[in-house]
């Protein structure tokens, strides 16, 4: 093979898989010392809202990862918030202090109301996003359902959004949570499209971690669907104390987005719940990151 046939294949090999972003808890995001150079210049880095932490620390851990080359996403946990003011200024901080032109607002689970939102919606309505700059938004979706609403509900959410991102020229995505199966990730994302929610999809995919703890995770989150799933395929002692390969929900998704250009999944979105040095010798070792360009990134932060 001629060094312009090898070029030429590890483009075309670069081509089918699919980009990824990554997340991590605010603490881990300060402190972490393996987080320099652990993942492409400019990758989307979640940065969990886990309801205990303060202002101050989730604007440092955002700051800390915009200054490490990455691009910052906090999470906004609608039902955990307590006032506009206090709403505002978080975001207000996140922008001026560390450079957040991205973020990721959800409900917030089955959480109790907190303070004054009840819903996404009302907080994507206070307009701080766009007078701090903020222009790209993560919504979530919900694959396998929700313990909180209806499949027809979450529809109408997601329209809700999709309009509100066509008014104030917000650019929008749907973030999922993480789940298993292949298959019905990829019915879900392309079936929006019917319902008239016209979104690109980033899939949530779990990175490689023991299957006790995948299902300690599914059972915190409550994504029951994937419970089963991790216990049908964990039926012995043996298999219940190895890891799980992501690669079996991967490998489906990609394939299908290379057999339909135009599909609304345009990345995965990364759980490292065995670990952020796993995933990210994970995503390097299938060609998904290339530590060694930030090629990768402008691609990963189009959609």
């Amino acid at each position: 093979m001629s060094i312009h046939e090898f070029k030429a294949k590890s483009q075309q090999d670069q081509m089918t898989k699919i980009a990824a972003s990554i997340e991590v808890a605010a603490r881990q995001a300060i402190e972490s010392q393996d987080l320099p150079g652990l993942f492409p210049t400019g990758t989307r880095v979640y940065i969990t809202d886990m309801g205990t932490d303060s202002v101050d620390t989730l604007t440092a851990a955002a700051k800390r990862v915009y200054d490490l080359g990455y691009k910052p996403v906090p999470h906004f946990a609608s039902r955990r918030l307590s006032t506009k003011a206090a709403l505002e200024t978080r975001i207000r901080r996140a922008a001026q202090e560390a450079g957040v032109t991205d973020v990721l607002v959800i409900g917030g689970g089955l959480e109790r109301q907190a303070g004054e939102f009840s819903s996404t919606m009302e907080v994507l309505e206070t307009g701080f996003f766009d007078k701090y700059g903020i222009t790209e938004m993560g919504v979530a979706g919900h694959p396998e359902g929700s313990p909180e609403f209806s499949e027809a509900v979450a529809i109408e959410a997601l329209r809700l959004k999709k309009g509100f991102g066509e008014r104030t020229g917000a650019k929008l995505r749907v973030v999922t949570q993480f789940g298993f199966d292949a298959d019905r990730f990829i019915r879900y994302s392309e079936s929006l499209r019917q319902h008239g929610v016209e979104l690109p999809v980033h899939l949530g995919v779990a990175g490689p971690a023991k299957i006790t703890t995948l299902i300690k995770y599914a059972a915190m989150c409550g994504v029951g669907n994937s419970i089963s799933f991790l216990k049908k395929n964990a039926l012995s002692l043996t298999a219940l104390a190895t890891s799980h390969s992501p690669e079996g929900v991967v490998g489906p998704i990609e394939q299908h987005v290379l057999a339909n250009p135009t599909s609304a999944i345009k990345q995965i979105h990364i759980f490292p719940f065995g670990g952020l040095k796993k995933s990210s010798e994970w995503l390097v070792d299938r060609g998904s990151w290339n530590l060694n360009t930030a090629h990768y990134s402008a691609n990963a932060v189009a959609n």
